[in-house]
């Protein structure tokens, strides 16, 4: 397992040049989500090794909805995405005569982190405590974590979470609050989980959110909080079982890649495309992603190959969803 390091601005994977000069090389351009920036990292770095050099894929981190401006300017080829494209994003691309195939790659679960030396909220946290935490309202006035739950200490509440450009901010939020970006601001953001994974190691008052792959990666110096639905619900921690089983909610989600379906006449961005969806399966699992059935990754080349352009999300996230869901959407 490798760790994921880059920086906020752009991340090159790029392979070896053919002899001749990078003028003899294809390039592939990929922008957008850090969470599913090691899915693609690890997809880029396979197909490069069997194109020998030939293509050259660059990964860009400048998260999801980031990923998504540039996107719809034409600027990247491939949109990392964690979660489904808006309706303001479509309407963006609809005006730059950006059309696009949407591909779900891998399932996350949404992981909230707590530092090791919590030992208060080992039993769970509930959805309606995420958002006592997080909610508008709590700006300035949620502080500790007893005014959260009178069982915790009284303890000052630190939060850490994702940028306002990433889908992650998007995903917990619609979840927890009930409304995309309804957070309070008085938390530390920042669109590389790594910060976050930091800030939450060293602060033993901390509480955070990212991706599993970030969990998986640091575990040795975070702990999973284990989610509770509902009241009188069990407490459910994230795991490639929870998530298959349905029972990781409303945390577990799709994550995905938007392919320009111009960029799709370009030989390499369509062989790229069709490696990802050949060898994803593997390589999400060995960055900690829960792959998808064998059957939506052969779904996923069929619609690359008849261009099916268009979103199964009509510009809303379906906080919740599982896998068996996932697949019986139609594209709109």
């Amino acid at each position: 397992m490798k760790v994921f390091k880059f920086a906020a601005a752009a991340v090159a994977v790029a392979g070896a040049f053919v002899s001749g000069g990078a003028a003899a090389q294809a390039l592939v351009k990929v922008d957008g989500s850090s969470t599913v920036f090691p899915v693609t990292e690890a997809v880029a770095e396979e197909f490069q090794k069997a194109k020998k050099g030939g293509v050259r894929v660059t990964v860009g981190v400048s998260g999801t909805g980031g990923g998504f401006k540039k996107f719809c300017r034409g600027e990247t080829d491939i949109s990392n995405a964690s979660r489904p494209i808006s309706k303001k994003e479509i309407d963006d691309c609809k005006a730059a005569g950006i059309e696009f195939v949407e591909l779900p790659i891998a399932f996350d679960a949404l992981t909230v982190v707590l530092n090791p030396k919590n030992d208060w909220a080992d039993k769970g946290i509930t959805v309606a405590q995420l958002k006592a935490m997080w909610e508008p309202a709590a700006q300035g006035k949620i502080t500790k974590w007893n005014q959260v739950n009178p069982a915790w200490p009284d303890r000052d509440l630190t939060l850490y979470g994702a940028g306002a450009d990433s889908g992650t901010f998007d995903y917990f939020t619609e979840a927890v609050t009930g409304k995309s970006k309804s957070s309070r601001g008085d938390f530390t953001a920042s669109e590389d989980d790594n910060v976050l994974v930091q800030g939450v190691s060293r602060d033993v008052n901390a509480l955070g959110f990212f991706g599993f792959a970030y969990y998986e990666e640091n575990k040795d110096k975070l702990k999973a909080a284990k989610i509770i639905a509902e009241d009188g619900k069990p407490a459910v921690g994230p795991s490639m079982e929870s998530v298959l089983d349905g029972s990781y909610t409303p945390l577990s989600r799709p994550i995905f890649i938007y392919v320009n379906a111009k960029s799709l006449e370009k030989p390499e961005v369509k062989e790229f495309v069709e490696f990802y969806n050949k060898e994803g399966a593997a390589l999400a699992a060995e960055v900690k992603y829960v792959p998808l059935p064998k059957k939506a990754y052969d779904y996923n080349i069929e619609q690359v190959a008849k261009l099916a352009r268009g979103t199964k999300f009509g510009g809303e996230n379906k906080v919740g969803i599982t896998i068996e869901e996932l697949m019986s959407l139609e594209a709109k």
